[in-house]
Parts: structure tokens; sequence; C-alpha cells
């Protein structure tokens, strides 16, 4: 399309498309302005006459519906779910190829479909009257002759006909309306169809025809500007394309991090400039982030793949911290004891280090219903396999369930003081006890590690699976200061081979650090500023090998390793869980019965003593009181300081003493009386007399 004749910008962007990007435009139109200046997205924008854009891209957004009775406009997305239908044009067409030439390619909607000729028609020997309707059934070539259309044609009476009619056929043809219904996308798509004008098929939104015409939004770079510009194709510019006359015209070209890796390896080192700066936001906690600002520079050394590993902290009173670890840190590391906090876990455990062996931490009873077996602190476990174990119910044997449990073996029982022979064989015979523990039981463990070697951090990842507990045991003396050394515990949670650029500040040129591309979202472009380091003296570079990035990042690495990750397992379904809390109650129940038992022994005794002892004499009867003579008053005891919070004992009953009570019941029986029935207890007496004389006041 290189040439002088200017054109609409919507109308040139709609005649291009990805394949034959680049495009150099220049502005023709004079000046451009919405209000007074037109911001896209941040940018401010404005074409003035002469300005040269490079079109990079072009991405369909919308359509324009123009309605030609009114000059009215609208737009649809073009994920639009209307269908519309073909206005049948009403000039003539001459041959049977122009209208065959506006009918839709690659489309399986195109056919069939009918018109009219308005004249006579004579084929060989057969004549067609003017005003019959033809539909095309199919296009037919065959070598050394003219392409041809077959149609049906229907004759009188039913009667009907097929014939073949040359493309170069002259005459007199319209168009009848057809029931083919078309999307936007599908009208968009054919280059044929976008000529044509429409009409909403069952709706009446708009019954006048329509001129569908596409919106692109434009992906742009000018020779006088760094960013990437972004408008509309609808901008009402005209445009001449000067691709061929200015190809030597130098313009910025932005560049993400993922496209510098493509970049040769000639291109580096080099010294770039940064366009659009890291996000805010950013997964990275280190020194040279906050450094990498828009039109500030950087000096690429090389592009590599890095291997690393993601490390974090132990949880404790301080916040935890994560980095990400090149393999080549110089420091060296010593295994530590992972802890569980459910058998689950150490399954997890189990299954990339066979044979792991573990420590019970805390104490566990027993709990029969639900299978979880006791276990004792400083018992040690070796992991069998997983298996499944059957849940002692008591029920019938259609109720019992089973479940997914850890078979384990015991290594060691408690230390006992007797040192028997029968004690020390059946010691052993317990060293080999298997047990089983529910996947879903709750416990505390710690791994037993009998390993206290040193290790680099790539043979570490080479000798055991991941995750693994390590600590630093000696600093990296390459690095500064280095973040490792000094943490109480670390875990390595993954590794991965990250693309990274080897980059550095203009200002200290050896100072490195690698940047994740694949992390971190920016654009850049390659200047031609000379290296700030003579050209036969190359820096000695040092990179920094430890990167401290935020909770985010972890989380994010972690969404990527593991997006479907499988949850522990759940209890069973039964009522084990109920049945054990109905036993406690049940059991609660009748300890409380026993215990309302013991707090009524006295009264029980004094009902023995006074009602069904046949044995025993009556009771000596109360003293008599006298008429005229009010009863006894028991004298209230002293005031009790009211700072101590507790409130007063009534004062009107007696209670008793519960270390009395124990005495009354461990009163021995008198062998050598001569009588056979029981002796009150004297304070037993007292008690019924004060009880008595209370009620006789009240």
């Amino acid at each position: 399309m290189a040439g002088t004749t200017a054109l609409p910008l919507e109308q040139f962007i709609a005649s291009l498309d990805n394949t034959c990007l680049p495009r150099i435009l220049q502005v023709c139109s004079g000046v451009y302005f919405q209000g007074s200046i037109y911001e896209i997205s941040g940018s401010e924008v404005c074409f003035s006459t002469g300005d040269l854009i490079k079109v990079i891209g072009i991405e369909l957004v919308s359509v324009c519906c123009e309605n030609i009775s009114n000059d009215e406009k609208f737009e649809l997305p073009i994920n639009h779910t209307g269908l519309f239908k073909v206005v049948p044009e009403t000039m003539p067409y001459n041959t049977i190829e122009e209208m065959i030439s506006l009918r839709p390619v690659g489309l399986e909607s195109c056919l069939p479909f009918t018109f009219t000729n308005h004249s006579k028609m004579t084929f060989d020997n057969f004549t067609l009257g003017a005003g019959r309707t033809l539909t095309v059934i199919s296009t037919e070539q065959h070598e050394g002759q003219e392409d041809q259309v077959r149609c049906h044609v229907k004759g009188q009476q039913g009667a009907s006909a097929e014939v073949c009619i040359p493309l170069s056929f002259q005459g007199e043809f319209s168009e009848c309306e057809n029931e083919e219904r078309f999307t936007l996308q599908e009208i968009m798509s054919s280059p044929c169809l976008r000529s044509r004008r429409f009409h909403f098929v069952n709706t009446t939104k708009c019954e006048q025809p329509l001129v569908l015409s596409p919106v692109y939004q434009v992906h742009a770079i000018m020779n006088l500007r760094k960013n990437i510009l972004k408008f509309p194709s609808s901008l009402e510019v005209d445009v001449v394309d000067v691709t061929e006359v200015c190809k030597d015209v130098n313009f910025v070209t932005p560049l993400s991090l993922t496209e510098v890796l493509s970049q040769p390896d000639e291109s580096f080192p080099s010294v770039v400039e940064i366009l659009e700066c890291p996000q805010a936001r950013s997964l990275f906690k280190c020194s040279w982030l906050p450094e990498l600002n828009r039109n500030s520079h950087l000096v690429f050394h090389k592009k590599k793949n890095t291997p690393m590993v993601l490390l974090s902290s132990s949880k404790s009173r301080k916040a935890q911290q994560y980095f990400l670890v090149s393999e080549q840190y110089g420091g060296r590391f010593r295994r530590r004891p992972r802890e569980f906090n459910s058998v689950y876990e150490v399954y997890v455990a189990s299954i990339q280090a066979p044979g792991l062996k573990v420590s019970v931490t805390r104490n566990c009873e027993d709990v029969e219903e639900e299978g979880l077996p006791s276990l004792s602190v400083g018992e040690q476990l070796q992991v069998v396999r997983c298996d499944r174990m059957e849940l002692p119910c008591t029920g019938s044997a259609a109720q019992k369930q089973s479940v997914e449990a850890l078979l384990c073996q015991r290594l060691q029982e408690p230390d006992d003081e007797d040192d028997d022979d029968e004690e020390e064989e059946v010691k052993q015979e317990n060293e080999k006890e298997e047990i089983f523990l529910p996947l879903y039981m709750p416990g505390h463990f710690v791994e037993v590690l009998s390993d206290n070697k040193k290790y680099k951090l790539r043979d570490l990842g080479k000798e055991f699976s991941l995750p693994l507990d390590v600590k630093v045991v000696s600093r990296d003396t390459e690095i500064k200061t280095d973040p490792l050394f000094g943490l109480a515990s670390l875990r390595i949670e993954g590794a991965m081979l990250e693309p990274t650029i080897q980059a550095s500040l203009p200002d200290s040129p050896d100072h490195c650090f690698e940047i994740p591309t694949q992390w971190i979202s920016m654009s850049v472009s390659f200047t031609k500023d000379p290296l700030p380091w003579p050209s036969d003296q190359p820096p000695k570079c040092h990179v920094d090998r430890v990167t401290e990035v935020t909770d985010t990042f972890f989380y994010e690495f972690h969404k990527q390793g593991n997006p479907e990750e499988a949850p522990p397992p759940r209890p069973p379904k039964g009522n084990l869980s109920s049945t054990k809390s109905c036993k406690k109650s049940k059991k609660s129940k009748a300890d409380k019965s026993k215990e309302r038992a013991d707090k009524s022994v006295p009264t029980k005794k004094i009902a023995d003593l006074t009602l069904n002892s046949k044995k025993r004499p009556p009771a000596p009867p109360p003293p008599p009181i006298l008429d005229d003579q009010p009863p006894p008053i028991v004298p209230r005891k002293h005031s009790v300081d009211v700072t101590k919070g507790k409130a007063l004992p009534n004062t009107y009953v007696q209670r008793e003493d519960p270390k009395k009570k124990a005495a009354l019941c461990d009163v021995a029986a008198d062998v050598d009386s001569d009588h056979d029935y029981e002796t009150v207890d004297e304070s037993l007496m007292a008690m019924m007399k004060t009880a008595q004389e209370n009620v006789q006041f009240f």
C-alpha cells in the first residue's frame, strides 16, 4: 500500500492484517484534537501534520454500525451474539462472476443462494425466460474449460431442472433476500462481507440497512516518543503509507524482558533505557528494585537460565522471610529435622523419603472408638507403608469402617528401671511392634536424622527431595552481608530453572544482580550509549546470589507448582465422635449420680437410722418446749469480711465437713459389743436435733 494516496486512518487500518506489519504512516490531515489533548490509557496523544507513526500491531475490539438512512452511528463489541442478514443490492449485476465475487469466502453458509435474471438466457440448446429464480448449488471447475456455477431452476407445475452457467455469462442479475445469518466475527473475517449492508435478525433495534466497519486498537510507536501508543482506528485523521520511503528512520523499539531474551547474544553487553518501570506492588524486596525508574539506564551483561531455589525462614515471633537463591550460593548447609503436626504430614514426607523415621514429641492418649493408639514422648517410629485399617466398632459387621492409615514400626519403648531377662525379651518384642496411625490423626513428631554432614546448595537438590529443612552453618564469603546466615532454620520449598538477565547500574557495573524475566514486567529499549568501562578492561562481576521476595511471590510460586493440591483426609463419616461423646456423657452422668450418692450419705444414714432399721431402738424425742417460751434461736456466726467476695453460707442449715464424711465412712464396727444394733453417732444426733429446731423455728 506504499504510495502518496491519503486515506482515512480507519479505512487504511481495516485493509491491514498482522502479517504485513510493521507499516510506517505519515499524518497528512492537520492536527487531531479531542478537547485540547487526547488522552488514552494515561498517555497524552496528539497527531500533527508530518508525524511518523510506526504501526506494530492491530487488535479488533469492536464494530461500528452506521445507519445509512440518518447517518446515526453506534458500536457493538466484537463478541456480540446477535445475528445479521445481508441486504440485497438494488443495482443489478452485469455478470455471474461479479455477483459471485461478493459472496463470503470460507463460510459454509454461503451456499446455496438465489438470484433472478431480468433478461432471457440461452445456453446451447437450453433457453430460460426472464424473471426466473435460480438457486446456486455449487461451483464447478474443469481443466481446459471456463468455471461454471450449477444452478437449480424450478419450472412450471412443480418441474425442476439443473443448469450450468459460465461465470462470464452477461445479463442483468439481482440477488434475492436469503436466509443466511452471520455473526459479527464472521462478517469482519470476510473482506467481501464487510463491503455489504446488513440488518438485524429478529429485533426491532434497527430495521434500517447498516454499514459495518471494524474498530481496531492500534499499537504503534513514534520517532519522537519512547513508549508504545494505543489508540482506536476510528480517529478522524488521514494518513499515507511511507514505509518504503522511511526505512532508515530510527524508531525507538520498546522491548519487554521476554523479548530481550530473544535478542542475539551479540547484543550483549549493552546499555538500555527503561521505558516502563516495574509495577509499584512488586514481588521482590531488594536494594536494586527502587533503582529501576522510568528513563533511567541499566547495563545488560548477558542472558542465561539460572537454577534457583526458593527458601523460607521458620515461623517465629518475627515476620517470616522468603528468599530466591541461586545454586551458585557459596554457603554450607546442614540438614535439620522436620517437624510434623499430623500423621498426614508424616505420610506426605514418607512418599519422598522412604523409610522415614520420626520421634514422638508429645503424648497422645488412645481413643479406642476411633482407632487412635497411644503414643509417648520419645518413642521412635519408622514408616513402613500406607495401608487400610478397620475401626474397632462395637456394632454389627456391616457398620465396620476401614480408613487409610500409616503402618509404622516402633523402634523403641520408654526405658524401664527393671532389667530382668523376661522384661528385656518383652521389650525386644515391643521394638518390633507394628501400629496403625490413621491419616487424620493429629500428633506431634520430629524427624530422626543421623546425618551431620555439610552440603552445598546444589548438592542438597541432587541428593534429597524437597521440601527440606536446613540451616546455614557457614556463610557465603563473596557476599558482603549474607542474609541467610544466622537464621535459626530454613526450608527449601522448591527449585526452578529461571530465565534471567544479568544486569547492573551504570555507576557500579561490577556489582551485578539477576532479573527474573518471568516475574518482573517492564519495557526497555537498546541505546547506542557506550559501556561504562574501557573496551579492553571489562569488570569482574560479583553477582548477588540471594534476593529477598515477598509472601505474594511465595504463594504465586506454590500456586503454579501445586494448582490442585489434595487436602488432608477427614475422619470417617460414622458417628464415632458422637459415640465417644455419648459414652463420655453417659459416663459423666454415672459419675454425677455417684457423686450425688456420695453427697447424700448423711441423709441416707439418717433415713436408715430413723425409718428402715428394725433392730435399732427409736430415736429419743426432742426436748420438751414450753408453750410460753419461744424456740431457741441459733446464734449467728461472727461477721465475715465483705472484701473477700464470697457469699455467706446459710447459717440455718448446718453443712457437713467433707473430712468428717470420710471419717464417718471409715468407722470400724465394735466386734466386742453385746448389742446387735448399730451405734448412733452423737454428731448425727446433734445434727438431727438442730434440723428439727430450725424447722420448728420457721
